[in-house]
């Protein structure tokens, strides 16, 4: 494990493991940490050295001075970069691949965005990014939702009651009701969604031109959805798929709880 120091942003904190020789650099679900994909050790581990990335408000990864005005206004996309300039320093330009899990496939897309042509490998799970989940964007793109979700952040009843509103109408299950009930229990759970959403709400990759990328340069194509996913399933990615030639594709009977001892088993088999 160690740190990256990306300038202008702060501390990112890394994980490292894995028994294979590619260098892999993944990026986590939330309210986990870059260790999350040590659960896929007998399909995904012996082929990669991962580096594991904690998202800021996740494990040790700290901002550096950033205001709350800052963090609201979100992370300019172009600071992603810095992963890679700064990861390049300590382990020398070379060819490496990419791995995301719902928000954390976020900059996996953005990484392919700017560095197709030393990329072998990406893999998505359960990926946002690839398609407007109307319940992020009106969160953080609306006016009003906005002001919703900075209300909910402060107050000890509304936001447990939204997300019991939420699971009442169907938009989220069970397994996701639990999930994000568990990450607003406290304050500073609350407080800590709430920046990390804001903070990422600029990373959005455009995703017709991470195909042709990912087509032009050949890049290996892993894309795994949940078959009982409410937040990102394989349906609202069919526009980004038709655009692949040669994608590899998987749809497992899982919901968006993706990254399980359930899908290490499936994907050796």
């Amino acid at each position: 494990m160690g740190f990256l120091h990306l300038p202008g942003l702060g501390k990112a904190h890394f994980h490292e493991y894995g028994s294979g020789q590619k260098p892999l650099l993944a990026f986590h679900g939330y309210g986990m940490t870059g260790k999350q994909f040590h659960v896929l050790d007998q399909s995904v581990l012996p082929r990669y050295h991962i580096y594991g990335f904690d998202h800021f408000f996740h494990g040790e990864s700290r901002l550096d001075g950033w205001t709350e005005q800052q963090i609201l206004s979100g992370m300019p996309k172009a600071m992603v970069r810095s992963y890679m300039e700064e990861w390049f320093k300590l382990y020398g330009r070379q060819r490496f691949s990419v791995m995301g899990y719902s928000i954390g496939a976020n900059l996996a897309l953005i990484l392919v965005e700017e560095y197709a042509d030393m990329i072998d490998d990406i893999i998505l799970m359960a990926p946002d990014g690839l398609a407007v989940f109307k319940g992020f964007h009106f969160i953080l793109h609306n006016k009003l939702g906005r002001a919703i979700f900075r209300t909910a952040t402060k107050s000890k009843w509304l936001a447990p009651f939204l997300v019991k509103s939420v699971k009442r109408v169907g938009v989220i299950d069970e397994s996701l009701y639990k999930i994000a009930y568990n990450e607003i229990d406290t304050e500073q759970k609350r407080l800590d969604t709430y920046y990390t959403l804001n903070l990422i709400r600029q990373l959005k990759p455009d995703v017709q031109k991470v195909a042709q990328l990912i087509n032009q340069h050949k890049i290996k194509c892993l894309l795994i959805f949940g078959k009982h996913d409410k937040l990102f399933p394989k349906s609202a990615a069919m526009p980004f798929l038709g655009m692949l030639d040669n994608a590899e594709v998987h749809e497992v009977e899982l919901g968006h709880w993706l990254v399980t001892k359930a899908l290490d088993e499936y994907l050796v088999k």
